[in-house]
């Protein structure tokens, strides 16, 4: 029983290993290989946003801004205060998780598109922090963002940041994929189903529903982090609307609830506009094209579909 439970932890954590160590083998270009890091990086703010929506069951649609929290952190820290980049990063994720618990709690009381619209309202109001506080954020033209140094170590280089993100990807799958595997896990899991059964048996309802919104803020906020040291530039862009809906979709096209589908989801939300480039004239309406036969024809997400698909062919 715990081999079986354990290989259904980490398989997925040992696939993604894997297909990690074979992409920079094939890349054909470093152009690829920061393709792939963005898919990691994005992947990971969508692991938040899978605990939050695909276990909790609570939809948030100013998550980018969070994303926003971190990015602007990691550039804020050493330009203003003095710290390390490193220390930023980590800082800005911490904080990002108390502005969580403090807007959290008042807003999780809404329930359905009441709940969303109070996050989507959240998200804006950073936006807007981002973009007129010019003296802090440098306003509509963003900011540069110190290179991350870690040991006397600068991370600079496609290479390079393609392992950062890979390897803090890989982190923070194993951490979702334990969280989802303990006591708490099933409590949102049972949240998800129905708050009233899961009062019931004894699960405290407005603690869960807070907890995920604040790990989910944590991750989107180290994303963010890691995006910004990245490109060595941040603008209020990364905590627009649109790239909240992004993640959203990322989420619900991999698969609600599955953690391997939030990096499924990212994939196909940032490679595909990369190959879509050829049809510059109608590459937005062909991606909200294909987003729609998708879900038509995939309602569950790619991996739960193509998971039940083998399993009946297995069996």
């Amino acid at each position: 029983m715990l081999a079986t439970i354990l290989r259904a932890r980490f398989t997925p954590l040992l696939a993604l290993a894997v297909l990690m160590a074979v992409i920079p083998l094939v890349a054909p270009s470093a152009f690829y290989l920061r393709v792939a890091a963005l898919v990691w990086i994005f992947a990971l703010a969508a692991l938040g946003l899978t605990i939050l929506m695909g276990y909790a069951g609570q939809v948030s649609l100013g998550h980018a801004g969070f994303l926003g929290l971190g990015a602007y952190g990691v550039a804020i820290g050493p330009a203003h205060l003095g710290l390390s980049p490193v220390l930023s990063l980590f800082l800005s994720a911490a904080a990002a998780g108390l502005i969580a618990y403090v807007v959290g709690r008042p807003i999780l009381r809404l329930r359905g598109y009441y709940l969303a619209i109070a996050t989507l309202g959240f998200g804006m109001i950073l936006a807007l922090v981002f973009n007129s506080e010019t003296a802090i954020t440098g306003g509509p033209d963003g900011m540069q963002v110190a290179r991350l140094t870690v040991f006397g170590w600068r991370i600079s280089g496609t290479q390079n940041w393609y392992w950062v993100a890979a390897g803090a990807l890989l982190i923070g799958a194993w951490i979702a994929l334990n969280l989802v595997a303990s006591p708490t896990g099933r409590a949102l899991r049972a949240l998800h189903d129905s708050e009233v059964a899961a009062s019931a048996v004894g699960v405290d309802v407005s603690r869960k529903k807070l907890a995920a919104f604040v790990i989910g803020a944590v991750y989107a906020a180290f994303a963010g982090g890691l995006l910004a040291a990245m490109n060595g530039l941040i603008t209020p862009e990364a905590a627009g609307f649109m790239h909240s809906i992004e993640l959203v979709a990322m989420v619900i096209i991999g698969g609600m609830g599955s953690v391997i589908g939030a990096v499924v989801g990212a994939a196909f939300l940032v490679v595909l506009p990369q190959a879509l480039t050829a049809f510059q004239d109608y590459e937005q309406a062909l991606l909200g094209l294909l987003i729609m036969v998708f879900m038509i024809l995939l309602p569950g997400g790619i991996v739960p579909t193509a998971r039940k698909w083998l399993l009946e062919r297995l069996s």
